[in-house]
This record gives structure tokens, C-alpha cells and sequence, in this order.
């Protein structure tokens, strides 16, 4: 992100939060779901617009598998923020399920529950051939989309099944990718999008032009009157430059135990760490869409993503070793970027 303009006046839009429920060496999953919902808290209190939770499997960095439970939880214990799923790999799940779930959590908490929706599996071959419930293709995703859609509206989708507890709780919809492919059902089914660039910039631009373009308001699906785009940002803000350059170094181990042994790691505490050429390539690549720094500089790296894409929103994400580390992130930045409740 660095070198590119800034605006006279930058723009300053809603924050949301992406949460994987990070699992820290020496941490157990309890607790580790328990600072995630003590940083719920704190996002509640500081002015973030939404948390919501990624689904991913069999890997002992992240304890975010179940969405549903950790979205409930989560809105148990805020009072205004939305809560929602970022998102859940439909092709793992039955699809009336999922309204079920969704739809349950809508009724106990109304208006504040969201579900955003992937086409991809969240995880391995082997483990999404285990997972799988439904089928993946786009022609699918579509038709299993629009009964979620109609379930929650109606309560009964064009098969004739019903989801009762689904009904009138009118549950926001967004469609997630990292390609133009998402971005062209979002924009068919008249769907807001948010594009994962935090670990997938490559098609960012592209999947945002041909999501605006194509947009369709008019569409049976259509939630929203115009295009909304929000787009995906690693974040980590620290009192000084260096020792926020220091923690995110437990970020690139991250993604270097992901290429070499799929994730199976917990995350670990920051330091040295050694990489070949290729490996520290592909971190800096994937990484690229990263605010780290002081706060002042995040800012700095925020507002040039925003100019760039012309962002409705930015969901940020934070891994820390330390929860307090993560916690402290997330204030420095509501604080900086002028977030209020």
C-alpha cells in the first residue's frame, strides 16, 4: 500500500472487525474464545460497526469452525454491534440449516444478525470432501442463496420447504470473495460484497469494478438499492512503528506454517523467524493489504486503501499472540480513525 495518493480530505468509513478466534501456543480453545468475546466487547464499546466470525476447519491456529454458536455468543454479550458470519463456506452445510441457525439467531436478537455467505470451503480437499452438504458450483450457490433469501422472509423457499423459525426475520445477506466470480454473483443477486484482500489481493480492483457495474437493484434477491463494497485489511497498531513491526511478525508465521504444514500450528509469539526467498515472497504477496504501524500510520494506510478502492467500509483483521496486543490494536484504531458509538 505504500506510494499510493492521498486525497486533500480522506475519507473516513465505518471499521468493522473479521475475527478467526486466533488460538495462541500455550492457549486453550476456551480461551481463546473468551478474549475473542472480551475484544467484542471492546468492539461494541468503541464504535466498530460489526464482528463477524470466518469459518475454518482442521487447523489448530483459528477456533472459529462454528459460526452460529460463536455469533450468538458474541451478540450476548455486545449490546449494538452487528454480529454476523464472514462467512459461512455454504457448500458445507445444508442450506435449511443454515436458515435455521440464522434464523433462530435473528429472532433472539433482532436486527443486529448478519450472514454473509462463500463458495469456498474454508479448508483442505479432504476435509471439505467431508464437510460437503451441497454443491459448490456457482449455477448452486445461486439457487441455495435465493431459498436463504426466501426463508428469510417468508419462511418458505420456492421448493415449498419451510423454515419457520426463519420467517419475517429478515436476515442481511453478503456474498464474500476473493475473485471476480464472486463478485459477479453479488452483483447479479443485487447483494452486497466484501472482498477478502487481507490474504487475496490479486483480483481486488478487477471483483470491485465488475461488482459495480453489474450491479442489479432490481433483482428478486436485492437487499440494498445500491452497490456496497467492503473490503478486507490486515491491521495492527502498536504505540511505536517497531514494536508493531515486531508483533505482526507472529502474522507471517502464521502464513509461513500455513505453506508448510497447512496450518497446523498455533500461532506463535513474535521473533526472528527463517524463510526462503520463495516463502518470503509469498507472505509479503498475500500480505500486502496491510495497515501496521502507530496509530498515525495506520490511519495513513487506511484512508490510501480507502482511495484506492473507494471502500464503503473496511473489515479489519488483527492476529496477536498476546490477546491484550490484539485488544490494544483495536482501540489505538477506533480511537485514531474517530470511531464513536
Amino acid at each position: 500500500m505504500e506510494g499510493m495518493s492521498q486525497n486533500t480530505t480522506p475519507r473516513h468509513v465505518p471499521l468493522s472487525i473479521l475475527d478467526l478466534v486466533s488460538v495462541s501456543t500455550g492457549q486453550s480453545v476456551g480461551e481463546a474464545i473468551e478474549a475473542s468475546m472480551r475484544s467484542v466487547e471492546a468492539a461494541d464499546q468503541s464504535g466498530y460497526s460489526r464482528v463477524w466470525f470466518a469459518e475454518h476447519h482442521n487447523t489448530s491456529a483459528v477456533a472459529s469452525s462454528s459460526t452460529a454458536v460463536l455469533v450468538g455468543q458474541a451478540a450476548a454479550r455486545s449490546r449494538r454491534i452487528l454480529v454476523g458470519s464472514g462467512g459461512v463456506m455454504l457448500p458445507n452445510h445444508a442450506p435449511l440449516m443454515v436458515a435455521e441457525d440464522y434464523g433462530t439467531l435473528g429472532a433472539m436478537f433482532p436486527g443486529r444478525i448478519e450472514l454473509g455467505l462463500g463458495r469456498a470451503p474454508g479448508t483442505d480437499q479432504v476435509t471439505a470432501r467431508a464437510l460437503a452438504r451441497s454443491d459448490g458450483s456457482p449455477n448452486a450457490f445461486v439457487a441455495n442463496v435465493t431459498d436463504l433469501h426466501d426463508w428469510m422472509d417468508s419462511g418458505v423457499a420456492s421448493s415449498g420447504l419451510r423454515a419457520g423459525v426463519a420467517a419475517g426475520t429478515r436476515v442481511p445477506l453478503w456474498i464474500l470473495g476473493s475473485s471476480t466470480a464472486g463478485a459477479q454473483i453479488a452483483a447479479y443477486m443485487g447483494l452486497p460484497y466484501s472482498f477478502a484482500s487481507h490474504f487475496a489481493p490479486d483480483a481486488l480492483l478487477p471483483a470491485i469494478e465488475l461488482y459495480r457495474s453489474r450491479f442489479n437493484p432490481d433483482a428478486p434477491t436485492a437487499q440494498i438499492a445500491e452497490p456496497r463494497v467492503m473490503v478486507g485489511v490486515n491491521v495492527l497498531a502498536c504505540d511505536d512503528d517497531a514494536e508493531a513491526h515486531h508483533q505482526f511478525t507472529t502474522v507471517q508465521r502464521m502464513f509461513l506454517s500455513m505453506r508448510r504444514t497447512g496450518g497446523r500450528d498455533a500461532l506463535q509469539p513474535p521473533g526472528d523467524f527463517e524463510a526462503t526467498d520463495g516463502e518470503l515472497a509469498m507472505m509479503e504477496h498475500m500480505l500486502q493489504v496491510s495497515a501496521i504501524g502507530s496509530p498515525d500510520r495506520v490511519v495513513s494506510q487506511l484512508e490510501s486503501l480507502v482511495e484506492l478502492t473507494d471502500a464503503d467500509e473496511l473489515v479489519t483483521v488483527t492476529y496477536a499472540h498476546d490477546p491484550a496486543v490484539r485488544l490494544r490494536s483495536l482501540e489505538l484504531v477506533a480511537n485514531a480513525w474517530g470511531l464513536s458509538v
